[in-house]
């Protein structure tokens, strides 16, 4: 059976035309199409009470933490800044209870851009509300050239599970203006930019959990990289099933 992948649905806040629905619950068509490429099912999760979230897990062996709006800041004991963006305290509260569940449920994790973000808040790390707060921070990280197509290096550390599918030095897309500030105490930084900003994690002590910066799901079609991090991450999530299935026979 291919394993089965949650998607954590984003919102569009604005009227759609679709019988004029607001608040109407998505994931992403790249992101789909990534997951069903690589040999995993999608599953779309909208956001429910977060008390709920746990009830999710038996449905899916891993779950893809996707981009979308900033985290909210009192999530890492901030308050908001004038260069946050537009937040969703619904989504986060969602997020942040699904991830809980699914790390201490052993599913494996792979976040993407706010992906990446949220799981290090989730975990007990912080986020630079805006680039614009970190001294380091020299590059374009918000491109305007197509999203498709990469405008910046990342430098991989050698020997992590990263390093192993894309090397250690890789062109990626960008689109982002929050990062990691404080990384969280079980995640270690795997992948920097040329001035410093954090531009992938993994887990300290085993494979579970890899995120990135960028978008792998808009150059999968056409960049071996990317596609490597989405077979990765299927692999991973064959093997998560793989264990569960052991521990209830």
């Amino acid at each position: 059976m291919k394993p089965r992948i949650a998607l954590p649905a984003d919102t569009f806040t604005e009227a759609t035309n679709i019988i004029n629905e607001r608040n109407a619950e998505f994931a992403p068509d790249p992101a789909i199409q990534a997951i069903t490429k690589s040999g995993g099912i999608p599953i779309i999760l909208p956001s429910i009470d977060p008390a709920d979230a746990a009830n999710y897990i038996d449905l899916f062996d891993g779950v893809l933490m996707l981009g979308g709006f900033d985290v909210d800041p009192t999530f890492f004991n901030e308050e908001p800044h004038n260069d946050l963006g537009e937040t969703y305290r619904k989504r986060d509260l969602f997020e942040i209870a699904l991830l809980q569940a699914s790390i201490k449920a052993g599913k494996a994790v792979m976040g993407i851009c706010r992906g990446m973000q949220v799981i290090n808040v989730a975990l007990g790390g912080t986020l630079y509300q805006d680039l614009s707060e970190d001294p380091q921070a020299k590059l374009k990280h918000n491109q305007q050239a197509p999203g498709n197509l990469p405008t910046h290096h990342v430098n991989v550390q050698a020997g992590s599970m990263l390093s192993s599918l894309i090397g250690e030095r890789s062109y990626v897309n960008s689109r982002h203006h929050q990062a990691l500030r404080q990384l969280a105490p079980t995640l270690q930084t795997v992948a920097k930019s040329d001035d410093g900003v954090v531009e992938a994690v993994e887990s300290k002590m085993n494979t579970q959990i890899l995120g990135v910066q960028w978008h792998p799901e808009n150059m999968f079609k056409h960049n071996q990289e990317s596609q490597a991090l989405f077979t990765n991450f299927i692999e991973r999530s064959s093997e998560a099933s793989s264990k569960a299935n052991i521990r209830t026979a």
